[in-house]
């Protein structure tokens, strides 16, 4: 089975009674932000290795478009805190905290996780689950994410009954169009 398929099969389970119109936004934010957290780490990390670097001045990954992750953002951060009851209220402060350090993103990240009708168990398990998902912060991660998150749309359409087309964020639309040039 692909990652694709394994990780929609996962996903799927714990959706339960939710509206695959509002999982797939829990579950695609979510995804995103493990993406754009992996690419930071690894843009830290050799940060970090730089003596004229500063691996916490936000300009550095400006500078390299990459998307600066305050660290209450950071998927780490959010990997440790996935079984607190409140994990939905800091995961919609992760994504307001990105959206604030980042202009592009500003209104594009949804903040759906602390409703009280959103099984908390849903954000952690997906949380987990996207956690075990191993990436490096390279373009193979890039593609790997955009070939999930096509897999995902494609699927929650169809379980919607609706054809679901090569719909991608539009941040991961821009950021792959930059590739192709």
């Amino acid at each position: 089975m692909s990652i694709e398929k394994t990780l929609f099969a996962a996903a799927d389970k714990m959706r339960g009674a939710m509206d695959p119109g509002e999982y797939k936004h829990v579950a695609l934010g979510l995804l995103f932000l493990r993406y754009v957290s992996a690419a930071f780490e690894k843009m830290h990390e050799q940060l970090s290795n730089d003596d004229y670097a500063d691996a916490e001045d936000p300009e550095e990954y400006i500078a390299e478009n990459v998307f600066w992750v305050p660290e209450k953002a950071r998927w780490s951060y959010l990997a440790g805190h996935a079984k607190d009851p409140r994990i939905g209220v800091i995961v919609d402060d992760a994504m307001r905290a990105i959206e604030a350090d980042n202009t592009s993103l500003k209104g594009a990240l949804p903040k759906v996780y602390g409703r009280e009708s959103l099984d908390k168990s849903i954000v952690s398990g997906l949380i987990d689950l996207f956690t075990n998902l191993k990436l490096d912060g390279t373009g193979a991660d890039f593609d790997l994410i955009g070939r999930i998150y096509e897999y995902f749309i494609g699927e929650f359409a169809s379980n919607e009954g609706k054809r679901g087309g090569r719909v991608l964020h539009p941040e991961i639309r821009r950021r792959h169009a930059d590739r192709d040039d």
